[in-house]
């Protein structure tokens, strides 16, 4: 399937024009077994400005189906994407190897000590920068007193690193992902109505950085404490560009859903602010949307565009982001009502995005394929490889 996207040059507004035309890409055909997938190439460079210019496909590929609410996703040295299931607490592996339905899809291990409620259970996942050499990777996981934070070999038993989350049936965060710097960054709920985003000293509403042992990082806002950044309701998607500017969404506010560009030790107002503020200690949000067109939760850059993928907006929005870290023109819906609620979303090393359903949950409306993992592909002038 593929979608027309306009983005015009740096003075004017952007603009999407979706085209319904017939799929050509998708999973190899069944005499191609055991090849690689013939999945389109990411091409196209961003211009001087900063601003991508002329006409830009998207080639969109669904690479797996029958998934039960895929969560984090992250890349192995191969280049395939170890994926997390809320609920059922696997890690499944997704390619590299194909078949005639896509990319395969291997349960690598169940984890015992998830316990899955609400909307806790597994949730995000990390490779280590030195897997090829420690073969380890981190896990954001529920139990049914907290969240926490383990790393394991795969096949192996998890060695919790940071215990002591905040466990509540919503808004538990889950985000989890190494910075430029190294570092792992966890995203955490409030669990509460604001009382704990805004206590320094509590692993709630935070943004945390920390070493692979589960300590303070050197060089946080405060010595010897996790925390980066404070004051947020839910944070499920957190991803960095060229320039190591730190973006994160914010999901399950009442009223708005944003996008945040995170600064160390900055104050992003939950629960005194919900969206924007007059409050010029606290940090506003890149961008601002309608809660019903957002709650958004994935999130990936590709060179200039920032993309989140949306459960109540059943969409993925597209931003681009000039070189001084604003918004240039209006935001760009994609896939709006196509596939349903979107979860999880990260951009991959070949330059795509992967994209995660969250149908088989409660608040779904399941397809028959659901849940599925979607691949998007950029190409003529907009998003391409980073």
């Amino acid at each position: 399937m593929r979608f027309r996207r306009r983005a015009l040059a740096a003075a004017s507004l952007g603009a999407v024009l979706a085209l319904a035309a017939a799929c050509s890409f998708g999973p190899p055909d069944a005499d191609q077994q055991g090849t690689p997938p013939n999945l389109p190439k990411p091409s196209g460079e961003a211009s001087a400005s900063g601003a991508p210019e002329g006409d830009s496909e998207v080639a969109v590929t669904v690479l797996a189906k029958g998934l039960e609410i895929p969560w984090g996703m992250a890349f192995l040295p191969d280049g395939s994407a170890l994926v997390t299931e809320r609920d059922t607490a696997r890690i499944l592996q997704v390619g590299p190897q194909s078949d005639a339905n896509g990319l395969t899809v291997t349960e690598v291990q169940r984890l015992p000590e998830v316990q899955a409620s609400g909307d806790g259970g597994l949730l995000g996942i990390a490779v280590s920068p030195k897997y090829s050499a420690d073969k380890t990777i981190f896990v954001y996981y529920s139990t049914a007193k907290d969240n926490r934070i383990g790393k394991l070999v795969l096949k192996g038993k998890v060695q919790p690193i940071l215990t002591g989350i905040p466990r509540s049936p919503d808004d538990n965060g889950g985000a989890l992902a190494f910075g430029p710097d190294g570092y792992l960054y966890a995203g955490t709920g409030d669990a509460t109505n604001g009382t704990q985003a805004q206590n320094p000293k509590s692993l709630g509403g935070k943004i945390l950085r920390m070493t692979t042992a589960g300590k303070p990082a050197p060089g946080n806002p405060t010595k010897d404490s996790l925390v980066w950044s404070l004051g947020h309701r839910n944070v499920q998607g957190l991803a960095w560009d060229k320039t190591k500017r730190m973006y994160a969404t914010e999901s399950g506010q009442p009223k708005s859903g944003e996008l945040n560009v995170i600064v160390k030790g900055k104050n992003y107002g939950w629960a005194k602010a919900d969206g924007a503020s007059g409050d010029a200690t606290l940090a506003s949000p890149i961008y601002i949307w309608p809660i019903a067109d957002s709650y958004c939760s994935g999130v990936g850059v590709v060179e200039q565009t920032v993309a989140t993928a949306c459960l109540l907006g059943k969409r993925v929005w597209l931003l681009d982001i000039t070189d001084n870290g604003t918004v240039l023109g209006t935001p760009q819906a994609l896939l709006t009502g196509e596939y349903g609620r979107l979860r999880g979303l990260v951009a991959a090393p070949d330059g795509s995005l992967w994209v995660s359903t969250s149908n088989q949950e409660d608040a779904g409306d399941p397809a028959p394929d659901d849940d599925r993992i979607i691949r998007l592909v950029f190409s003529g002038g907009g998003a391409g490889i980073t």
